[in-house]
Order: C-alpha cells, then structure tokens, then sequence
C-alpha cells in the first residue's frame, strides 16, 4: 500500500457523480481495524496553549493504530482519506472552509464523515471524524472513551 508519496494534483466530485483524481475514479480502503490503520489528524494554533484538548484523543489513537500523522492540512488529509492513502481522520477546531470540500470528495468515494459521536456532521461544529467507513465505528467508541476520562 503507497502512501502520501505522491500529490493530489486534481481531485474533484459532485453529490451523486463520484470522486476523482485527475479524472479516475477515488476509493477509500478497506482496512478493518484501527489497529492496521493509518490515520491522521491535525492539532489547533493553540494547542501549545491548550494541549490538553488535543492530546488525550492523538495519544488514544497512537496507542491503537498502525500509525497515526500530522501533516497540517485537513483539505489535504480528507482527500488523501478518499484516495486510500490514509484509513481514517478525526480533527477538533476547524473553520467550515478546512472540511466542506474534502468532506464531499469523502462521501463520494465510499468513505463514512461524522461528529465525533457518530451522529450527523455539520460545517458549523467545528469537530469531523471521518473513515472508510469500515474503522468508523471503532474509531468513535476510542473518541468517546477519552470523553469519558475527561
């Protein structure tokens, strides 16, 4: 399975048309479990601040996943999450214009977008999970035991 190894140099989609990447179709992976998956997130500018709303859920995850990255762009990780590259992605403070296009270009590839407690996502709540849909489940009991603890 490659990776982020290469760029996203034209995704697009259209409710109800699929997604694609320069014109071939995008799919999410089929990874089944956290524990195979490769995920990523992001941390908010005031995280050095504050980092005791991002930490407890990026320590959850690096304890139960393959693998978990950060690379700073929610567009750009939702598109990669469509694309395969990446199996799931979860993010707290995000402003509407860092989700709605990745979040269509998710759907349309098969994957799974929510809040974090699985119910329906919305551009005004700045929290997303998103998955393959496969991981989605499990991804959110781990999002609700670090509620739970804190």
């Amino acid at each position: 399975k490659l990776y982020a190894s290469y760029p996203l140099t034209n995704p697009s989609a259209a409710a109800g048309e699929g997604a694609t990447l320069d014109g071939a179709p995008l799919q999410v992976s089929d990874i089944a479990r956290v524990e195979d998956a490769l995920l990523v997130t992001g941390f908010p500018y005031d995280v050095r601040e504050h980092p005791e709303r991002s930490l407890p859920r990026f320590e959850a995850f690096l304890v139960r996943a393959q693998g978990v990255r950060r690379d700073g762009s929610a567009a750009l990780n939702l598109c990669y999450l469509a694309a395969g590259r990446f199996d799931g992605f979860w993010e707290g403070h995000l402003s509407p214009w860092d989700m709605a296009a990745g979040v269509l270009i998710v759907r349309e590839a098969g994957g799974r977008v929510t809040n974090y407690e699985g119910g329906t996502f919305r551009l005004e709540r700045p929290e997303i999970l998103a998955s393959n849909g496969c991981i989605h489940e499990e991804m959110q009991a781990i999002l609700a035991g670090v509620g739970a603890r804190g």
